[in-house]
This record gives C-alpha cells, sequence and structure tokens, in this order.
C-alpha cells in the first residue's frame, strides 16, 4: 500500500474539520505513518490561527449595529411595560364607582382609632382612680398602726391588697410593684406594733420561772381574743404557740417535772401570775395537783381558740414525758404496793376529767393509760420479771450448792441387797440381808414400768430405767456385757437438738446408764417379794436457780389472789401474770447458754445441765402441790399450766449436756489425729505417746471440774463417754491398718495400756484396791479396747484360748477376730486352721 502525501493528509483533516467533507477514496485509502501527523498537526494549527482571525475582523466591522440593537430593545420594552401599566389602569378606573374605596377605608379606620382613644384614656383615667384608692388605704393603713390599732391595721391591709388585685394593669407595672412593696413594708411595720401588744399580754421570763398572761390592758388597744385574730393573720398561730410552750416549758413544766432532782419546786397562781415557789414532794398526787394549776390558770386566761392552739403543741411532748418519767416509774412490780398505785391511777383519772372540762385535747394517751392500768401493770411486771433474769444472769453462776435428789422406788429383795452391798446413798436402816420371808414386803415382781417412770425424774435424765439412773451393778463383773448406751433422739419428734443444730455429725448425748446387776438367789420366791426405798444422790446448782424459782412463786402467789378479786383495779391481768413464768423461762433458755459458757472454771454447760434438770424438778413439785392447794380459786388452780414448761427445761438439759459431750468428744478426737488415722500419721512412737497423753490428760481435766458439778451417776456417764470416745477412736485405727508387725503390736499394747490407766477414775472413793472398776459399764468399748491389747500380745493358740474359752466373742465379730489374725500372723497352715476353729464356733458363749 502507498504512503499517503503529509500535506494531503493535513488538508483532508482541515477539510472535515471546517466543512465536514470526507477525503477522496484515492486519499482515504493510502496508508497513513506516523510521520505524517506532524505536517497534519501544523495544517490544523494554521487553519485555526486564520479562522480565529477571520472573526475578530467580523466583530470590529458589526459593533457598532449590535450596541444600536440592544439600545432600540431596551426603549421598545420600556414602551410595551408603560403600554401594559396605563391599560390596567384604564381597566381599573372603568370598573371603580366614583367615590374611592381607598378613602373609605382610611376613614374608618380614623373613626375606630378615635374610639380606642376614648377606651385608653377611660382606662387610664380607671386605673389612676383605683390607684389613688389603693395608696388612700395605704395612708389610713399607716395612720391605724401609728395608733396602734393592730386589727384595724391588718383589716385595712387586707382591703388593699383586695383593691390592688381590682386594678386593672400589669402587676409588673412600675407603679403597682411601688404599691405592692408599700403593703408589705406596712405589713412588716404592723407586725413590729403586733410583737410589742403581744409581748405586754404574754410575758415568760424563763430565768425567774414566771409567766405572766393578761387578757387585756389598759395602755393597750388591743386584747387576747383580738391577737388570736393577729396570729391568724400572719398565719404564726402554731409557730407563736410552739414558741410560747417551749419557754413556758423551760421556766415551769421542766423544772416541776424533773425526776432527776432531789428537790422539787411547787406552783403558785397568783391573779395574772403563774410562778414557781416553795418546795414539793415527789408524790404523784402532788404532780398533778400542780400540773391542774398550770392547766387552770391558761384556760382562765386564754380564749378557747388560743387554748386548743396551745393544746395541739403542748400535749405531745407533756404526756408521753410524764408517763415515761412519772407513771411508769409508779407502777407497782408486785401487789404489795397496789394501795399506792391505786392512789396514782385516782390521781391521773382526776387530771384527766379536769382536762376534759377545762375544754383541752390531745391527752388520749394519758387516758388510755388510766383505762389500761391493768395491762400497764402487767406489762409492767413483764418487764421486771424478764428483768430480773437478765440482771441475775448478768452476775455470774455465784457460788455453787450442793442440792440433793430423793426418789423413792420400789425393788425387789435381789435388787435391794445388791443396791446395799454396792453402796447405793438410801435414809433405808434396815438389814436387807435379814429381809426374810416373814418381811413386810409384798410377793409381787418389782414393776418396770413403775422403775421407768421414777426414771424420768432422775437426775441422768430421762428415758432409761431407775436402775440406770442411779448407776446400780456397779460392782458387777466385768465379764458381763455392758448394756448400750441410750441414744436420745432416734426420731425427728423426739429429738430436741435437731432444732438447735446441735451434735449433727453424731447422736445427742445424755446420760447413759448402765446394765443392772444379776439378781441370783436361790429362792426365786423371795427375789420376787418388793419394798419401797428411798434413793439419794447429790450434784451441784448454780445460783442462778433459786431466784428463778423465787420470781416464778411470787408472779403465781400473785395471779392466784388477783383471781377472783373486785377491788383491785388489776384484777383483769390475773389471767396475764399466769403466763409470765413461760415467759421467765423463755428468758432463761435464751440467754442461759451465754452467761453459763462464760464460766472461768469450764464446766458452765453441766451447771446449765443441772440448773435447767434442778428447775424442772421444782417445778414439778411447785405443779403438783398447786393442784392440792385448797386455799385458793379453784379457777387459779387450774389456770396454772407448767407442764409444757417442764418438757423444755428437761430438752433443754439434755441439749445442754449434749453440746457439752459433742464439744469434748470432737476435741479428743482432735488431739488424737481427728479423721486421720492416728497410727499411720505420726511420725515416731514419741509422738504417739504425747498425743495419747494429751488425750488421756484432757480426760482426767474434764472428770476434775465435772466433779464439782455433777451427781456420781452423771458423771459417771460424761466421763465414760470420753473414755469411750478415746477407746473407739484406738480400736478404728487399729482395725484400719493395713498390717501389724511385732515392734507395732508392742507399741500398740503400750499405748492402750497407758489409756487403761483411766480404769482409777471408775474407782469408788473408799472401795478397796482389789474392787473392779466401773469403767465398762460406762463406756461401750472399754472391754474391746482390753481385749485388742491381749490379742495383739497374744499367740495363736492364745488368741483360739480367747475365743473360746474367754470372752473375746462378746466383744468382737468373727470377722473382726479373723481380720485381727491376718493383720498380725503369717498366713500359713495353722493360721488358717485357727481361723477355721474360729469361723466354725461364732458363738462360743451362747
Amino acid at each position: 500500500m502507498a504512503t499517503a502525501n503529509p500535506a494531503l493528509v493535513g488538508q483532508a483533516l482541515v477539510d472535515f474539520a471546517l466543512h465536514g467533507n470526507f477525503p477522496e477514496d484515492a486519499i482515504s485509502s493510502k496508508r497513513v505513518d506516523k510521520e505524517d501527523f506532524g505536517p497534519a498537526l501544523e495544517a490544523l494549527t494554521a487553519a485555526k490561527v486564520k479562522l480565529e482571525a477571520e472573526v475578530h475582523t467580523i466583530n470590529e466591522e458589526t459593533a457598532p449595529d449590535v450596541q444600536s440593537w440592544v439600545a432600540n430593545a431596551k426603549t421598545v420594552e420600556d414602551d410595551i411595560n408603560r403600554s401594559r401599566a396605563l391599560a390596567n389602569e384604564i381597566v381599573r378606573r372603568a370598573e371603580a364607582p366614583e367615590v374611592s374605596g381607598q378613602t373609605i377605608r382610611e376613614t374608618e379606620e380614623k373613626a375606630e382609632f378615635l374610639q380606642r382613644e376614648v377606651v385608653y384614656n377611660q382606662q387610664v383615667r380607671d386605673a389612676l382612680t383605683s390607684i389613688k384608692h389603693v395608696h388612700g388605704v395605704l395612708d389610713q393603713v399607716e395612720q391605724a398602726r401609728n395608733e396602734r390599732r393592730v386589727l384595724d391595721s391588718l383589716h385595712l391591709l387586707e382591703k388593699s391588697w383586695t383593691a390592688m388585685d381590682a386594678v386593672k394593669v400589669n402587676k409588673s407595672c412600675r407603679v403597682m410593684k411601688i404599691l405592692d412593696m408599700r403593703a408589705f413594708e406596712l405589713k412588716s411595720a404592723v407586725h413590729e406594733v403586733f410583737e410589742h401588744v403581744w409581748n405586754s399580754l404574754v410575758t415568760v421570763d424563763v430565768d425567774g420561772h414566771r409567766v405572766e398572761i393578761h387578757e387585756s390592758r389598759e395602755d393597750e388597744p388591743m386584747s387576747l381574743s383580738e391577737a388570736f385574730i393577729g396570729l391568724q393573720a400572719y398565719k404564726e398561730v402554731q409557730q407563736r404557740m410552739a414558741l410560747f410552750w417551749h419557754k413556758v416549758d423551760a421556766a415551769i413544766i421542766a423544772p416541776r417535772t424533773a425526776t432527776s432532782h432531789e428537790s422539787l419546786p411547787g406552783v403558785a397562781v397568783q391573779d395574772h401570775v403563774l410562778s414557781l415557789q416553795g418546795n414539793s414532794d415527789q408524790s404523784i398526787a402532788s404532780l398533778f395537783s400542780d400540773l391542774g394549776h398550770v392547766m387552770g390558770y391558761f384556760a382562765k386566761l386564754m380564749p378557747t381558740e388560743l387554748l386548743q392552739a396551745l393544746s395541739n403543741v403542748m400535749m405531745p411532748a407533756l404526756i408521753p414525758r410524764i408517763i415515761s418519767s412519772w407513771l411508769d416509774s409508779a407502777v407497782p412490780a408486785t401487789l404489795k404496793e397496789m394501795d399506792q398505785f391505786q392512789g396514782v391511777i385516782a390521781s391521773v383519772r382526776l387530771f384527766c376529767q379536769s382536762l376534759m372540762d377545762l375544754k383541752y385535747n390531745g391527752f388520749a394517751e394519758l387516758q388510755d393509760w388510766v383505762d389500761n392500768a391493768p395491762r400497764v401493770w402487767l406489762a409492767k411486771c413483764r418487764e421486771n420479771a424478764l428483768d430480773s433474769v437478765r440482771t441475775q444472769m448478768g452476775h455470774g453462776l455465784g457460788s455453787p450448792k450442793a442440792v440433793e435428789r430423793v426418789e423413792t422406788q420400789t425393788v425387789s429383795c435381789s435388787e435391794g441387797k445388791e443396791l446395799a452391798a454396792n453402796g447405793a446413798p438410801t435414809n433405808d436402816e434396815d438389814d436387807w440381808a435379814a429381809w426374810d420371808d416373814e418381811g413386810e414386803g409384798n410377793a409381787t415382781e418389782a414393776p418396770q414400768a413403775a422403775i421407768q417412770e421414777n426414771a424420768n425424774h432422775g437426775a441422768l435424765d430421762i428415758n432409761e430405767d431407775d436402775a440406770d439412773a442411779w448407776g446400780w451393778g456397779e460392782e458387777e463383773p466385768v465379764e458381763e456385757k455392758p448394756t448400750e448406751p441410750a441414744v436420745a433422739g432416734t426420731s425427728v419428734e423426739d429429738d430436741p437438738a435437731d432444732a438447735w443444730g446441735w451434735g449433727d455429725d453424731e447422736p445427742i448425748d445424755q446420760p447413759a446408764a448402765p446394765s443392772q446387776p444379776k439378781a441370783v438367789e436361790s429362792n426365786p420366791a423371795k427375789n420376787l417379794e418388793t419394798r419401797e426405798m428411798t434413793l439419794k444422790e447429790s450434784y451441784h446448782i448454780s445460783s442462778l436457780p433459786e431466784p428463778v424459782l423465787d420470781l416464778i412463786s411470787t408472779i403465781l402467789e400473785d395471779g392466784a389472789s388477783l383471781v377472783g378479786s373486785h377491788s383491785s383495779p388489776v384484777a383483769p391481768a390475773a389471767a396475764g401474770l399466769f403466763g409470765l413464768p413461760t415467759l421467765v423461762l423463755a428468758m432463761f433458755r435464751a440467754v442461759a447458754p451465754y452467761y453459763y459458757s462464760l464460766d472461768p472454771s469450764g464446766g458452765g454447760n453441766m451447771f446449765l445441765y443441772n440448773d435447767a434438770s434442778y428447775l424442772a424438778e421444782r417445778l414439778s413439785e411447785f405443779v403438783t402441790a398447786w393442784k392440792s392447794r385448797g386455799d385458793i380459786e379453784p379457777r387459779a388452780v387450774t389456770m396454772l399450766r407448767l407442764d409444757n414448761e417442764i418438757k423444755s427445761l428437761r430438752s433443754f438439759a439434755t441439749r445442754a449436756y449434749a453440746s457439752e459431750m459433742s464439744t469434748q468428744r470432737t476435741i479428743l478426737r482432735d488431739l488424737l489425729g481427728g479423721a486421720q488415722n492416728l497410727l499411720q500419721q505420726a511420725a515416731d512412737t514419741s509422738d504417739l505417746t504425747a498425743q495419747i497423753e494429751s488425750a488421756t490428760g484432757r480426760t482426767r481435766a474434764m472428770a476434775a471440774t465435772w466433779s464439782d458439778v455433777l451427781s456420781r451417776s452423771a458423771w459417771c456417764q460424761a466421763v465414760g463417754s470420753l473414755v469411750d470416745t478415746i477407746a473407739t477412736k484406738l480400736v478404728a485405727d487399729v482395725m484400719d491398718l493395713s498390717g501389724i508387725g511385732q515392734d507395732e503390736a508392742y507399741n500398740i499394747a503400750s499405748m492402750i495400756a497407758k489409756i487403761t490407766e483411766l480404769d482409777d477414775l471408775f474407782i469408788a472413793p473408799g472401795a478397796a484396791k482389789d474392787d473392779v472398776p466401773a469403767t465398762a459399764q460406762y463406756a461401750e468399748n472399754w472391754l474391746r479396747l482390753k481385749y485388742l491389747s491381749e490379742v495383739l500380745q497374744s499367740n495363736l493358740p492364745d488368741v483360739k484360748f480367747l475365743w473360746l474359752e474367754s470372752d473375746l466373742s462378746l466383744y468382737f465379730t468373727v470377722d473382726e477376730v479373723v481380720e485381727l489374725i491376718g493383720l498380725s500372723f503369717v498366713d500359713n497352715a495353722r493360721t488358717r486352721e485357727v481361723v477355721r476353729e474360729i469361723t466354725g464356733n461364732p458363738h462360743p458363749r451362747a
């Protein structure tokens, strides 16, 4: 393809740009190189310059014609607008009437303006007239103030405020502000005059203890009745009466009603003066006599409205003070001072009647005190009783006192001989051994029900038979297996400690009892003969039960004397008095655990056990005696209900005992390693020995502490429980071992020997050296511990002998003995033979 001429390319582009012509085929078919663009652009630039020069030339040639045309166009437009306006005006004038509407409107507007001006001028005139009237009224107020006519001033002020409200001018207007300011200034000025007049009518000299009130004075134009109107106008009735009462209280009432002063002033009224003069005694009658003078003085000189206002602020302060400071302290706690209390009631009733006659109000609380005198007295008795218990508790347990429990029971001949042989405390001097068939005993078997009934009131509580309660059979041979200890709380309803949360980890302790002795006689018929026997046992109580019993007895005697009484003003409170012992005992049970725990001797809970038991016993005797009394009303006999309280006291005593035993057992278990195995945690034998000595030492310490508190039988049960805790812990730890070597068995036996030295605690005072200790009767696992020591120190034939010929089977099961053999001996044919013989005879002592 041939290359295009650069000049032809440039011309073709210029023709297309200026005229829109396409190049001919001969030119458009040629090939265009990049070298052709330079000449083409130069041709376009030259065409552009030429075109701009032509346009400039044309503009210069036609400029005058264009300007002329623009000017002519504006002229034509202005002519058109004037023509249009002229045409519109012609049309408007052609349509309008002869008289112009604008003239009519202007005339109407002028007439309305003149009318408004007339109304405005009239309003200005009325406002100026009203302002002048208000100003005149304020001038009258000022004149009345100068003449000290307070009420006229107040009336005129009220009139001026009404007139100002009627002025139809904005209150923000300056003239209205000036009038309002002047009115308030006059009100303040009138108040100063009123203050002067009031002070001349009512005067209180606090330091001089003097009050002076005048209904009116010659030199003052206002009376006290008119002053009340002034107080209402200033809305100061309550404020003024409160201030007046405070001054009167400081000057007269407070010095007269003060109970802390040794001497009290008297109240005197002379004409218009109330003052303190002389001395007065501290009796209730004198107090109300002087208060009556004060109330009469106010009622005589003050108008009724002012007296009512004074009552509203005086009575709420005066009446509670009289009741709390004078009347409450005058209420007796017993019937011994009832005559004097009757005089107090009469004085208060007379005072209330006088207040009613004098038109006072606000003394309903005092009237209620009189009308509810029995309730007030009962409340005082209740408060005094409870406070007496708290006070007595606060003094501490005091010096212990030995008391004796005496019970009469029916026992068989064999039981009596056993008791005599064991040295049971009795008041029967007969020789039981000489009691033969010709004796006075009845040939009947001693009823166990009677023994059970008597035991329910014994020192050891509760559910055991009489022999259990008194520790019979302490000399019984140790081979006899002891009975299981009594465990309280076998059901939710019967467990008194469940509600207190004591002993949650173990059964609640009661002083359990040893087994009864065997009565073996050659003559069975003689053994069935019965006879009454009086048993005695002494224990110690604190100094607290006796005051509580005396208080309850006094309250109930007062209640019995009020039953059927018609002359006593507090007779309706008789039924309430019979309920006070319940509150007294409830208070004792509520606060006793805290105060008894403060006993430095450490026997607080055991003292509480003894005291609660003693209270229950004495109250039971009191109830029995009360029901047989003939010197009181039959209704008074039936109103006494202490059976539930006696049961509560016995349960409370049980809880105190259980709490102490639970604490001591926990301490012993902690000393012996707690939940861990004592034999596995100790580093060496000396550590084991130290822990054993700590536990036995604690046991001996508690035994010494309780020996001065508990009865002998209860002491045996308590100390036996501690000993049993040690024995149980050690037996369980031995049985929990995986194996026992010879040296270890020796060490364990040595520790058991150290523990069994506690046997000396259970040897009765004055007993022979060869007497068997009664430890096993009070510690269930004591013989288990001893036989465990025997097994650990024995060879296989000895173990076999202990099982078949001795009493090992009474304290260990077959499985336990087999386990001990497995721990201590090598498994061989000889060992297996012994095990077969033991398992083949599981009950050799049956």
